[in-house]
């Protein structure tokens, strides 16, 4: 029987709808942009495997850096407890952060860290005394993970419909997309203005699984800055946009504002094993500094800071750093920018191609919105049988790849999305 029949019989997989989902491809290895299946298929990641991966798979120098570490420390509880990989990659990813960034709380995944970040400023607030701050403010079309306070947090959507009554109350406000920074800007001050709001948290530039869309960074710095002004924390989610994925380190850099905690996962491990942060301030961290047990951030992880995780962030963060990679990237960059004002020429019916950094995303002509969609699966079938994984949300179709991608192998993707353009580009 093969691996796929097998799986089919005992495993179930996330936002898939079991009952009518193809049977899933067998990936038996990897190795840079390429996945070889089971039946001798290749496909070229187009996606860093949900946007973790951005060296490339099976990078010989993670895997180098992962293999020593096995061989002396693969795990050790990290309450009471600490180790040298824990500390230097610490230390490293605080260089590349805001200056006020200054102690840093591991988990394990990107929900973990949105949940961290919002426990941290809640019983900030608390530990200072402060009751009347109890308020949450986040943006419409956020996405910042499946757990309950992420959900709480996110955008309304399918993600989160079957546990509305159970998520706490939230105010949203409208993102600010192009043609929207001022009457985003003015809910969120006249919300300011009641002095009971706690945090308010945001994706930098982009909200991912909400369709790509991207976010005004003047709008989102005076947004920061109005936070400070009513002494309200923000959160930046990271776990997305981090690691040049926008062009810079981190998304925040083009924010003339700096956030007061910053969630951090996805490409922290170079994508070889789940790892997470938030990042907080030296007020954050005092808060909860006392002689008072209680008032201790009772939170953790079995696998906090798992040493093998941080050797892998660290090899990563050491080729991200280098000349060879930062030269991909721009080219990466640059070809991603070129790509989408070729797709506004050539294809006029596909709505807003667009480009950031290393992320290209545009919309095909749609007949239901958001995430269910049925063009979704249509599109994601067409890129397979092209050699591609792309995994549209809904009708936004999006190019992420790792930075190892070469030229020929970044046209076989544009030559997939002109493919679909064609196929699929027309009205409903």
């Amino acid at each position: 029987m093969s691996w796929s029949k097998r799986d089919q019989s005992i495993l179930w997989h996330p936002y898939t709808q079991m009952k009518t989902a193809d049977a899933p491809l067998t990936i038996i290895r990897a190795k840079g942009c390429t996945l070889f299946t089971e039946t001798g298929q290749t496909l070229l990641d187009g996606i860093s495997s949900w946007w973790v991966n951005l060296h490339g798979h099976s990078h010989p120098e993670i895997t180098h850096r992962v293999s020593e570490q096995l061989a002396n420390l693969e795990h050790v509880l990290f309450a009471g407890f600490t180790h040298p990989p824990a500390i230097e990659l610490a230390e490293r990813l605080l260089k590349t952060l805001p200056a006020n960034q200054t102690h840093v709380f591991y988990s394990d995944n990107g929900s973990t860290s949105v949940e961290i970040a919002l426990k941290m400023a809640l019983q900030f607030w608390t530990n200072r005394g402060v009751h009347k701050k109890v308020r949450i403010v986040a943006l419409e079309g956020g996405y910042h993970g499946d757990t309950f306070g992420a959900m709480s947090v996110s955008g309304r959507s399918a993600f989160a419909a079957p546990f509305e009554p159970y998520l706490f109350p939230v105010d949203r406000i409208s993102a600010p997309l192009q043609g929207e920074e001022q009457r985003s800007i003015e809910a969120l001050q006249k919300l300011l203005s009641t002095g009971t709001v706690a945090i308010f948290i945001f994706e930098p530039l982009v909200q991912g699984a909400g369709g790509m869309r991207f976010l005004s960074a003047e709008a989102l710095s005076l947004q920061v800055a109005l936070c400070r002004r009513h002494e309200v924390l923000t959160v930046a989610d990271e776990v997305m946009t981090g690691f040049f994925r926008t062009g810079k380190f981190w998304a925040s850099d083009s924010l003339t504002e700096k956030p007061d905690l910053f969630c951090i996962a996805k490409g922290l491990s170079g994508g070889v094993t789940p790892l997470a942060m938030t990042t907080c301030t030296d007020a954050i961290f005092e808060a909860f500094r006392s002689d008072d047990r209680s008032k201790a951030l009772f939170h953790g992880h079995s696998f906090t800071a798992n040493p093998v995780g941080c050797a892998a962030g660290l090899a990563s963060l050491a080729l991200l750093e280098s000349t060879e990679c930062q030269s991909r990237i721009q080219v990466l960059s640059g070809s991603q920018k070129a790509f989408s004002l070729q797709m506004r020429e050539e294809f006029p019916l596909l709505q807003n191609p667009r480009a950031l950094g290393t992320l290209f995303a545009t919309e095909f002509p749609a007949t239901e919105s958001g995430y269910l969609d049925p063009l979704g699966p249509k599109l994601y079938r067409h890129f397979l049988e092209k050699g591609v994984l792309l995994r549209p949300l809904g009708n936004t179709v999006y190019l992420m790849p790792p930075y190892c991608v070469t030229a020929e192998e970044i046209e076989r993707f544009y030559d997939a999305i002109r493919s679909a353009a064609r196929h699929f580009g027309k009205k409903p």
